[in-house]
């Protein structure tokens, strides 16, 4: 014998009833079917009633709806040699409906009484086409075995009479019976009363424990329980077992798939609970029983969140050690009919933290105040204060128990996303830790949970590239190509959101597509500056989200400590913030890190080569560097390696532009500026304080090649010709080639142009390679050696991805 219980959505139109037909068609044995209102209009009467009340004649419009929709829906699904009774049956019900509200409506008069009578209308109409619906079924009145007593000014099921009223009024019953839920009758009146909005399904409970039956089927118009909203996670998906505990942890905190009332009769009688779609019937289902199913390598089953949340505060030193003031508290808000989801208290006792539903809080703190007037007088207590407008959410699992590290992981992980815990808690049974958040953060909170314990199938960090030149481009494909790979055998998905150049941005939070990411920016693109976009993205407080900066541009740079405030994380090409003022530079490696938000910018010195973290490595383990000497240019490498009698030095740099080595203004690199920049960059991670203006420069062009436009510099930059040439074929004499060397000792930095035989090793550096010897306490004798390209978009590109990568810390 089941029990199946069928929701609004399932009975609220005629495809959802033709499902029900057939569904309890393909059932054998005794089925008791449990019907809710027709999908909406039990918000339908309460509106109309209360229209009634206020005295509006347009009460009547709605009246003609309600009657209007469920005469259409007789009309679609019943047979017609039975549509004629359930039409006169139905009339009668919808004609005492409108005497009700029509005497509400000359009184002015809305009772608790009356509202119980006219909201129980929708179930006795629904019920009784159901069971014209399903031919050879019997149709039962609720009203006469589930019964109600009045608690606190709620109607609360008497279990023990309806218990024995079930199984008197069902035991002589056909093979399917039908029955209203929702409604019921009190014990000492008899008046109409209900068990509360998803009472259908407490019914179904109430009438499945009586009967002892084989199971309790809900269903609705969802596959199940979800591990998390599917209207926030787009990738949440259906959990096919939980334990009773579990899904009694999830209903209380907002997962409207069960009304929680219906666990505890089927609970203690051990009938699962099998939820099911009623317009997809082939789903498997959640499965709810006594039996704990581990969750594989998942601490958690679910994620569930109350958005309608307010966090009122009882605070005052006169509340420690004091035996009964929770009793007090608690007492208080039962007898206003307040329902408390949430306590969180300090180990002092001092202070006491309760969540409830905003529109309760102005009376609670009404009553509370009232409570303790004597204690506030005296200053034992100080103050009663309430913080609207918050989110709670509940992590759920039983895996949880005896499980290291998961309040841990849960606070470490909203604190790296830069969500601030307001209040949390956790029961000594370990299946659920709730936490209080703002109400604005909820959406990326349960995203950066989801994510964080593994419900979701992929990790997911959010993109925003800044600057598309050749860089920017190789990295937006270079991702194309490798996000099917990251994601099958890393379970890492790289979601670019955003891209912009110095003219237009685009921004899609779900995602965009980059196989022709450009032509959209620039057809579907917004203006941008650098400002409106940190404005956009900040705005935007999307998860797990990664700012790369692939420009040059000094405004886009200043954008860092903005963003890193707001955790997200930085990886950067441009090399301007991580060597400008030293100030700048240890407030933003200072921010990084009290954020917990990445700052990386590997690619700032050699490309892709693994420079800054191997510094950073030897240093953290203790480590310390005494001297570096590097060829981290490869622009000017490129320059004179490729100087010889047919190319001379102009065209020698203007190969190198051609070739993408060069910055747009080949100067910087010429000067030595660029090479200044990558050598105080190194000699801050190597852990000393130097500037710009520190490093001894020893420029090899005329002071006349840096002055005026850069079409000026192309003009005169031949009159250099001949003096490299002569210089050249000297050194071709000598065994000997021109290298521009940064080095640093101790401290000291220097760069400059030097004459290097076949004894250094950077005599035999070739292309754009770049060559970097450290030398510290432990590699004293043979120094470090690191060499590869250290320029070109394509390899900066990679570097680049790597940092990314990096961020995401693959598990």
């Amino acid at each position: 014998m089941k029990v199946l219980k069928f929701g609004g959505s399932s009975v609220g139109s005629a495809q959802g009833l033709r499902q029900v037909r057939r569904i309890v068609a393909a059932n054998d044995g005794q089925i008791v079917v449990v019907v809710s209102a027709l999908g909406g209009i039990t918000d339908r009467l309460l509106a109309t009633a209360a229209a009634a009340a206020a005295g509006k004649p347009d009460y009547t419009d709605s009246l003609a709806e309600i009657v209007a929709r469920h005469r259409t829906t007789i009309d679609e699904t019943v047979a017609s040699e039975r549509r004629g009774a359930i039409r006169r049956r139905t009339d009668e019900l919808l004609d005492e409906l409108a005497n009700i509200l029509r005497g509400v409506y000359l009184i002015r008069d809305l009772s608790p009484r009356t509202g119980d009578a006219i909201v129980s209308y929708g179930e006795r109409l629904s019920s009784g086409i159901v069971a014209a619906v399903l031919e050879g079924s019997r149709l039962y009145d609720a009203r006469e075995f589930i019964r109600t007593k009045t608690d606190f000014g709620k109607h609360i099921a008497e279990p023990d009479l309806t218990e024995k009223l079930i199984r008197e009024r069902l035991a002589d019953r056909p093979r399917v019976s039908v029955v209203p839920g929702f409604i019921a009758s009190d014990c000492a009146s008899g008046d109409v009363t209900n068990l509360g909005r998803g009472g259908s399904d407490y019914t179904a409970a109430l009438i499945a424990a009586a009967l002892n039956a084989e199971t309790l089927e809900i269903w609705t118009d969802v596959d199940g329980f979800m591990t998390a909203d599917p209207r926030v996670i787009s990738d949440a998906y259906v959990i096919d077992r939980l334990s009773f505990e579990e899904a009694m942890e999830l209903c209380n905190f907002g997962a409207k798939v069960v009304y929680p009332p219906t666990i505890f009769p089927v609970y203690h009688r051990d009938i699962p609970i099998l939820i099911k779609n009623t317009f997809n019937p082939e789903a498997p289902g959640t499965f709810i029983s006594r039996e704990r199913v581990q969750g594989r390598d998942k601490a958690i089953k679910g994620i569930s969140s109350i958005n309608n949340t307010c966090l009122v505060t009882i605070q005052g030193l006169g509340m420690v050690g004091v035996i009964g003031v929770n009793h007090r508290i608690f007492r208080t808000l039962a007898r206003a009919g307040i329902s408390v989801f949430f306590v969180s208290q300090a180990a002092s006792e001092n202070t006491t933290s309760i969540g409830l539903r905003n529109e309760d809080a102005d009376l609670a703190i009404a009553m509370l105040t009232r409570e303790f007037a004597p204690e506030i007088e005296i200053g034992e207590v100080g103050s009663i204060t309430a913080e609207h407008d918050l989110a709670t959410i509940a992590v759920v699992g039983d895996d949880m128990k005896h499980t290291p590290g998961i309040a841990g992981k849960l606070f470490g992980t909203l604190g790296r996303n830069g969500i601030n815990v307001i209040a949390c808690t956790q029961g000594a049974s370990e299946t659920n830790i709730s936490v209080v958040v703002t109400l604005e953060s909820l959406p990326k909170a349960i995203n950066v949970i989801h994510d964080s314990f593994f419900l979701s199938e992929y990790q997911v960090l959010n993109i925003f590239v800044a600057g598309v030149g050749q860089v920017g481009r190789d990295l937006l494909e270079q991702i194309r190509l490798q996000r099917r790979t990251l994601m099958a055998d890393n379970g890492l998905q790289i979601r670019v959101v955003g891209i912009a150049n110095s003219r237009k941005r685009l921004i899609d939070a779900e995602g965009i597509a980059l196989n022709d990411c450009l032509r959209r920016l620039e057809e579907e693109g917004t203006p941008s500056t650098p400002e409106s976009l940190r404005d956009e993205i900040l705005a935007l407080n999307i998860y797990n989200s990664v700012f790369v900066d692939c420009t040059a541009s000094a405004e886009v740079a200043a954008l860092y400590r903005s963003l890193l405030d707001h955790n997200v994380s930085v990886v950067a090409s441009n090399k301007i913030a991580a060597s400008s003022d030293y100030a700048l530079y240890r407030e933003l490696k200072t921010v990084s890190r009290k954020r917990n938000a990445k700052f990386l910018f590997e690619t700032n010195v050699g490309a892709g080569l693994p420079i800054i973290n191997t510094i950073s490595d030897l240093i953290n383990s203790g480590d310390r560097i005494l001297r570096i000497e590097a060829v981290v240019s490869g622009t000017l490498n490129y320059i004179f390696d490729r100087m010889s009698a047919e190319i001379p030095f102009s065209r020698a740099v203007r190969m190198a532009q051609e070739a993408g080595y060069a910055e747009p203004d080949p100067r910087v690199d010429l000067s030595g500026t660029d090479v200044i920049r990558k050598l105080v960059i190194l000699t801050r991670e190597a852990g000393y304080a130097v500037e710009q203006r520190d490093v001894e420069r020893r420029t090899f062009l005329p002071e006349s090649c840096f002055e005026g436009s850069i079409d000026e510099f192309w003009h005169r930059l031949p009159e250099t010709d001949a003096r490299f040439e002569t210089w050249r074929r000297r050194l071709e004499t000598e065994g000997k080639r021109l290298r521009f060397i940064a080095r640093m000792e101790d401290g000291r930095t220097s760069v400059g142009l030097e004459e290097v035989d076949n004894e250094s090793p950077f005599y035999h550096l070739s292309g754009s390679n770049n060559v970097i010897l450290i030398t510290t306490e432990r590699y004293r004798k043979y120094p470090i050696q690191i060499k590869g390209y250290g320029a070109g978009a394509e390899v900066t590109a990679a570097g680049v991805f790597a940092d990314i990568i990096r961020i995401a810390n693959i598990r």
